[in-house]
């Protein structure tokens, strides 16, 4: 939490639990399809349910007490309300809060594989640091008002936003005001005294049947012609004129009781198209609409603060893996201790997990306050470096896993001659391995790792982890664009006594910086240390 706190105890906020999150999306109507059929009630949505058990985890870990200073976050008094307010909605005020964002994450996808919950934190950083830039440039404060008015009526309400980000796009090669049909864009279709009417389409938005509301967000830079398509607002999910076409979450079924998709079936994520058409949004919920000029500070700010969360993420679920690997290679009879066949690959998987987190470490400690908001922004280098590092190590995870823990974990026979009395007590004697680990805690730990990595969750998590938050080579944009190469360069000259001056003309010596470090400290206006938990993150601070 951030250092300076109010002169007066802070007040809580009311925080929902697990339980109670999931009655309040009884109070919600949205119009939404899994599988070619039209869901009734989505609180009770069979298909959905791991992806509403992983957000209501996430609810309930702000509600125990030895999480409370990583998973809540005090409003500095600077703050016009100075409360206590989940996380997930904290607009973050110091370097401090980056670190504790980035271990609540962390901690959450141990236990969800993915939290989804937290793109809500990066787009409302995102929306403040692009609110407050149009205000100053016009020299207005009406965006920033709208912003922060919504930004307690989430905070008060402990809501769950969903992020409709990314369009349809359709013609890759052409601009939004390009393409044949202007619906592949969400763009504005009419204006009045009252509000804003959208149409358009968002193709992946994170567990869209089973958020409180959407914030839809630009998905590039747009030009002056793209002025239709700048558009950043805020609505519930049943507003009259959207259906969300989803995907389920999770490996939901009807013979999951037999085991075969022992975390999957608990936790998920769903992704879904949401169909805007002719949708009405009051000008209270429109942050801005037209600004076209601002569109790329708003995909940048989110694009930044989405990949640090991510780095977060994928840590967590490494953790997983880890944790996997090694039950199973004791479950086979082997110690990595004694065999640097296993204790190698494990010693890389560990070593790709902690190269991750400490990419989003580092984007915390340098942060830079935005000179707009005020608000802390996690340095776009590591930020990027770390998200591209976990877009393309992700393969290697999963083929660290798989070395490590045999072929059994796809070659297993089916769950159900777990059950099966003409089968089931010989396999259990053949296929033990260690002596003092039973055959139903080997075989359980290998549907474990075969759920996580060599089915169809698994191959979900490559590719949501390879194109989520951008792709590849959006990721390396970024890193030569923010990074000093230039400073590198006359690092050298200067070593090679070349006596090279500060010439802005030169392409090469463009990109500069002074320096990571000075004599005040690169995140003086905030705290750069994380609050210590009572239990390690490496420990089982999730149990409970």
């Amino acid at each position: 939490m951030s250092e300076s706190a109010p002169e007066t105890p802070a007040t809580q906020v009311k925080l929902m639990s697990g339980v109670a999150y999931r009655e309040s999306l009884r109070s919600y109507r949205p119009k939404v399809y899994v599988d070619g059929r039209e869901v009734a009630c989505v609180a009770d949505e069979a298909s959905l349910q791991p992806g509403i058990n992983a957000l209501g985890f996430t609810y309930d870990c702000a509600l125990r007490a030895e999480l409370e200073p990583i998973a809540l976050a005090t409003q500095s008094s600077q703050s016009t309300r100075g409360r206590v307010v989940s996380r997930m909605l904290h607009v973050n005020e110091s370097a401090g809060d980056l670190l504790n964002k980035l271990e609540l994450v962390r901690l959450l996808c141990q236990e969800t594989g993915c939290a989804q919950r937290y793109l809500a934190h990066d787009a409302l950083n995102a929306i403040a640091q692009v609110t407050a830039r149009i205000d100053d440039a016009r020299g207005t404060t009406e965006h920033r008002a709208r912003f922060e008015s919504y930004l307690a009526h989430v905070q008060d309400h402990d809501l769950s936003l969903g992020i409709a980000m990314t369009d349809a796009k359709g013609d890759r090669s052409r601009r939004p005001h390009q393409q044949a049909n202007a619906d592949s864009y969400v763009h504005v279709v009419a204006r009045n005294a009252k509000g804003i009417v959208i149409s358009g389409t968002k193709a992946i938005v994170t567990g869209a049947p089973y958020m409180h509301e959407f914030l839809v967000m630009p998905s590039r830079a747009m030009g002056r012609e793209d002025a239709d398509f700048a558009v950043c607002c805020a609505l519930r999910v049943d507003a009259p004129g959207i259906t969300i076409v989803s995907r389920p979450a999770g490996r939901p079924g009807d013979k999951l009781e037999h085991g075969e998709a022992l975390f999957s079936r608990k936790y998920g994520q769903a992704t879904a198209v949401v169909l805007f058409d002719q949708v009405f949004v009051p000008w209270e919920r429109v942050f801005y609409a037209g600004d076209w000029e601002h569109s790329q500070v708003l995909t940048y700010s989110y694009a930044t603060h989405h990949r640090h969360s991510c780095i977060a993420a994928r840590a967590g679920f490494g953790d997983l893996l880890i944790g996997a690997g090694a039950l199973m290679c004791e479950a086979n009879g082997l110690d990595p201790d004694q065999k640097s066949n296993l204790r190698d690959p494990m010693v890389e998987l560990i070593t790709i997990t902690e190269s991750i987190f400490a990419c989003g470490v580092a984007a915390s400690v340098y942060a830079e306050r935005d000179p707009h908001s005020g608000s802390f922004m996690p340095d776009p280098v590591f930020s990027n470096i770390g998200k591209l590092l976990l877009a393309t190590k992700i393969y290697d995870m999963h083929r660290i896993a798989h070395e490590v823990s045999g072929g059994l974990i796809v070659a297993l026979p089916g769950p159900d001659e777990d059950h099966n009395p003409a089968t089931a007590a010989r396999l259990s004697e053949v296929l033990q391995a260690a002596p003092d680990v039973p055959y139903d805690k080997r075989i359980q730990a290998a549907r474990f790792i075969e759920d996580l990595t060599a089915s169809y969750q698994g191959g979900w998590y490559s590719v949501i982890s390879l194109h989520g938050g951008g792709s590849p080579a959006a990721m390396k944009q970024e890193i030569w664009r923010n990074y000093p190469v230039g400073s590198k360069v006359e690092l050298v000259e200067r070593l090679l006594e070349r006596g090279v001056l500060h010439d802005e003309s030169r392409g090469i010596t463009k990109n500069r910086q002074p320096g990571k470090c000075c004599d005040t400290g690169c995140t003086t206006p905030g705290s750069p240390i994380m609050v210590a938990l009572p239990v390690s993150r490496r420990g089982d601070a999730t149990a409970g």
